[in-house]
């Protein structure tokens, strides 16, 4: 079994950033203490897999991080089913490490102690930094920038003149913004619900109102097909994460957006590695995380695969993949949390 380096067809699942995928082939010969022990006897030893589920946008990172880490001793290997799908998956003991783009949820928490028997002593571990980023097709000539209280009057379910803090209801057409704007059906595209890019957005931009999210949107896992969806169709707008962007730049546009607060610098600001890494891009910067249990940091080849991830090389690939990697101090607490 090896690694595989090529281009990520279109419609896969796994997305198609930094061109490099993992084979997600995995046989499971044992259960060791209700948590699965992935390895392969081979003519020279010990196969051993590190399984590896969540985040689409932290799929990018740790499928470089796998590229690079595999050999023929060991293979890594990166699937995607959205945050809290993985965490699922890892409350099961099914995952060794999962790929999470906002903390994990004191429920989680809850679901991996309910499991029999427990998934305890739960890890988190920063590994970078993202811009969730707003986009519309390139064929959007109107829409220059956004305030949040506009992306919230978007996306609000509440058509009650009180919404997004008095910014008013939610609008389904773009002149309901401006009358200068296109009276078209805004259609709108965003990760599901399992995602936690959906959980930050939420968070961010509609919670701090009071507001619910509409069910009205087209979802999806893959940020890929988020992506081609918005940039095939020309009153389209969605969000994922910046790599994502980066990837789909020649047909698609990033909105900037205007916090209306000066603590960050007046106007609207765009998402980029600059503002991402200065804090001036608000409130939609984030950190992206992977989470590892105490099953799998008994493993030394996970320990080996989070060293790994964690040195200077490990973050050097971040911002190959098009995020913005950990400081040195930063990178030291982090790796620091590496058992011995």
């Amino acid at each position: 079994m090896s690694s595989e380096s090529s281009s990520i067809q279109k419609g896969s699942r796994r997305g198609r950033i930094g061109a490099t995928t993992v084979i997600a082939i995995a046989v499971v010969l044992a259960a060791v203490g209700g948590v699965a022990a992935w390895y392969v006897l081979t003519p020279r030893g010990t196969f051993e897999i590190v399984v590896i589920d969540g985040s689409s946008t932290v799929y990018p990172i740790t499928a470089a991080w796998a590229s690079d880490f595999n050999n023929p001793q060991r293979q890594v290997t990166v699937a995607i089913s959205g945050t809290g799908g993985g965490f699922q998956k890892f409350c099961r003991g099914e995952t060794d490490l999962n790929d999470a783009s906002r903390p994990i949820k004191q429920s989680e928490r809850d679901m991996c102690a309910a499991h029999v028997p427990p998934i305890t002593n739960i890890t988190e571990f920063k590994i970078g930094y993202d811009g969730l980023t707003i986009v519309v097709p390139r064929s959007n000539d109107w829409v220059q920038n956004l305030t949040v209280k506009q992306l919230c009057r978007i996306w609000t379910s509440n058509t009650s003149a009180g919404a997004c803090g008095g910014a008013g209801p939610h609008v389904t057409r773009w002149s309901e913004l401006s009358a200068s704007w296109p009276a078209r059906l805004i259609k709108l595209y965003g990760p599901g619900t399992d995602s936690g890019t959906y959980d930050f957005f939420v968070e961010v931009i509609l919670t701090p109102t009071g507001d619910r999210i509409t069910s009205s949107f087209f979802s999806s896992e893959d940020d890929n097909i988020l992506a081609e969806g918005v940039a095939n169709t020309p009153d389209a707008i969605g969000y994922f994460g910046f790599a994502y962007y980066e990837q789909y730049a020649a047909t698609l546009r990033s909105v900037p957006i205007d916090d209306e607060k000066m603590t960050n610098g007046a106007g609207p600001i765009g998402p980029s590695v600059e503002t991402i890494k200065n804090g001036t891009y608000q409130p939609l910067s984030r950190p992206l995380f992977v989470y590892a249990h105490g099953k799998s940091l008994d493993r030394q080849v996970v320990k080996d695969f989070l060293r790994f991830g964690l040195s200077a090389h490990g973050t050097e690939l971040v911002s190959r993949t098009g995020y913005v990697g950990l400081s040195p101090s930063e990178l030291a607490i982090e790796a620091a949390k590496v058992p011995g």
